[in-house]
């Protein structure tokens, strides 16, 4: 079945290039675009698209409200949300991340990222674009370094969950840390849901969040 997408963002021209490009591909179906945040919420309960591509600025309601209206509805099966910012480094993305959005991508990124973007968010697999998002999250936590703490939950976890936890975090996706450990990916997998059930976490991209704000992993 193909990747169903939702395309929300102020910008006609943005929706229309995104639109076309996406719908080239014989795996990605657009279904739908939104010009705000609040016909994104609205279109995405109507619609239930697999990914919504979500401009951080916008009008009525800007992206990051219109995420945490969506990814809190509990739809069944989930729609993930891919944010779009024009900035490296937005404070914003850094909160969509946390909420549960699914990663980031620059507006300006080649074509065939925002395609493999949507694929990758759409599988559930790992983090978009990891090298792009850990400097985020790097510099970003770098400037709240006064105020992070250790998180307690990171006690109950074992050494080898851990050590998953901090590949995720480096942006690896489960077949890259079954490679980098010797072990098998269902392995992985069996790790990576005990992490996500102990931490209390939706999904990778709030892993990620929580092992840099406990300093499990450090920028750089």
């Amino acid at each position: 079945m193909a990747i169903t997408v939702l395309i929300a963002d102020d910008q006609a021209m943005v929706r229309q290039g995104f639109g076309a490009l996406l719908a080239a591909q014989p795996d990605i179906s657009v279904v739908g675009d939104a010009p705000n945040g609040k016909v994104a919420v609205a279109e995405s309960a109507r619609l239930r698209p697999d990914v919504v591509l979500m401009d951080v600025r916008m009008p009525e309601m800007n992206g990051l409200d219109a995420a945490r209206s969506i990814l809190g509805a509990g739809f069944d099966p989930p729609v993930r949300v891919l944010m779009l910012t024009t900035f490296d480094i937005d404070d914003y993305v850094y909160e969509a991340l946390g909420i549960g959005a699914s990663g980031f991508l620059l507006k300006d990124a080649p074509a065939e990222e925002l395609v493999r973007a949507v694929r990758v968010v759409a599988a559930g697999e790992a983090l978009l674009a990891p090298t792009v998002t850990r400097r985020l999250i790097a510099e970003v936590t770098t400037r709240r370094a006064a105020r992070r703490a250790p998180a307690p939950a990171l006690a109950s976890l074992t050494p080898r969950e851990r050590e998953i936890l901090e590949l995720i975090a480096r942006g690896m996706s489960n077949t890259e840390i079954a490679t980098a450990l010797f072990i098998a990916e269902q392995t992985v997998k069996t790790h990576v849901s005990k992490v996500f059930t102990k931490l209390d976490l939706r999904d990778r991209a709030q892993a990620v969040v929580l092992a840099y704000e406990s300093g499990l992993v450090t920028p750089g």
